[in-house]
């Protein structure tokens, strides 16, 4: 296993910004910046042996510090959607940013990936880990509590990137975490992922309204083109008359993982390129996934990707582990809050694979 580390560039407040790259002994390599703990590359081989970076993002600093599409980031403190912007945690109102709308989209508008995070590297027994951490003031982006947040990222000998979430507050708070890489299993710049294939193990999964904020029902998958119980193509049935892919422009919801035993690491989803034959398969404790296709992928908002590669519509797809969206205020939901002086721990694996 190997680690290295380049200068990526200079932020706007003159902090250093840099690369660091693992490369396991296979030659699959993962790379990541201490801006925002950003997942930035991953090279991985298909099944003749041909190397493709399959994560969409930037080669430039200046791009990430933009990054509109949220490209390989960090999401806290809450991760999705809070509705009306705002929640009530022991009878204090707290109010968001209204940054979608009149809700609160990834914590922002001041998110986690524009800051500057503290690196830590090292050898474990699983492989190469790099380890971001970032101090979250009381009152950051809303939410109550000191926070001390650490996001590790390690590269495995079979090829898979284990993110393990860490974070303790001295007050009652939210603590909903996810990583908004978009993959493309072709590779970054081979345009739509219509013809590549999605599992996910979920029964059900939450309706929303027209502003992406869950009605606070579960709805069976069973007969309908949320269905991914069966492996199908995600172009297969995205564009059908269905109020749920009407509202989001195609699929942007999240889906309640069928785990066999509570937080337990376990698969829950796996995606396919019958092409490269490169296959993904992601592994979690948490209660949902976000499975996203790239919907708002615009080339003229997003910019020129890695490469020159012009990103737009459904170009990729986000598996988004997650507490369910406004999860804060829906008491039938699996709960995100996190209480003063306990430990929020929870992982997510990403395997590649080839078939």
């Amino acid at each position: 296993m190997a680690i290295n580390v380049e200068r990526f560039g200079e932020t706007l407040k003159g902090q250093q910004a840099d690369k660091y790259t693992l490369t396991n002994e296979h030659g699959v390599s993962a790379s990541f910046t201490n801006l925002g703990g950003t997942w930035i590359s991953m090279l991985v081989p298909d099944k003749n042996g041909k190397m493709a970076d399959v994560v969409l993002g930037y080669d430039n600093l200046e791009s990430y510090l933009k990054n509109p599409a949220h490209f390989g980031a960090i999401i806290g403190r809450n991760a999705n959607r809070i509705g009306g912007a705002g929640f009530t945690l022991n009878g204090e109102n707290y109010a968001l940013a209204e940054n979608d709308g009149k809700n609160n989209l990834h914590s922002g508008p001041d998110f986690y990936h524009g800051r500057i995070w503290e690196v830590e590297l090292d050898e474990s027994s699983l492989g190469s880990r790099i380890s971001f951490s970032l101090f979250s003031p009381d009152g950051d982006q809303g939410f109550p509590g000191n926070a001390q947040i650490t996001v590790s990222y390690t590269l495995t000998q079979d090829d898979a990137v284990i993110i393990d979430y860490h974070m303790i507050s001295d007050a009652d708070t939210v603590a909903n975490f996810t990583n908004h890489s978009y993959f493309n299993l072709a590779g970054h710049d081979q345009g739509d992922v219509l013809s590549q294939q999605v599992w996910i193990d979920a029964d059900y999964f939450t309706p929303a309204d027209a502003g992406s904020i869950p009605v606070g029902t579960l709805m069976p998958v069973k007969g309908t083109p949320m269905d991914f119980t069966v492996k199908k193509e995600i172009g297969k049935e995205i564009g059908a008359d269905f109020e749920a892919l009407l509202l989001g422009k195609g699929y942007d919801h999240n889906w309640v993982l069928n785990h066999c035993t509570p937080g337990e690491t376990a698969l829950c989803a796996k995606a396919w390129d019958p092409v490269s034959g490169r296959c993904m398969e992601v592994y979690t404790d948490l209660p949902g996934i976000q499975f996203y296709t790239g919907n708002f992928l615009k080339r003229e908002v997003v910019g020129s990707g890695k490469d020159g590669a012009a990103y737009d519509i459904r170009n990729a797809f986000c598996f988004e582990t997650q507490y369910y969206p406004d999860a804060v205020n829906k008491p039938s939901f699996p709960s995100p809050v996190l209480r003063a002086g306990e430990e929020y721990k929870t992982t997510t694996i990403y395997r590649f694979t080839q078939e």
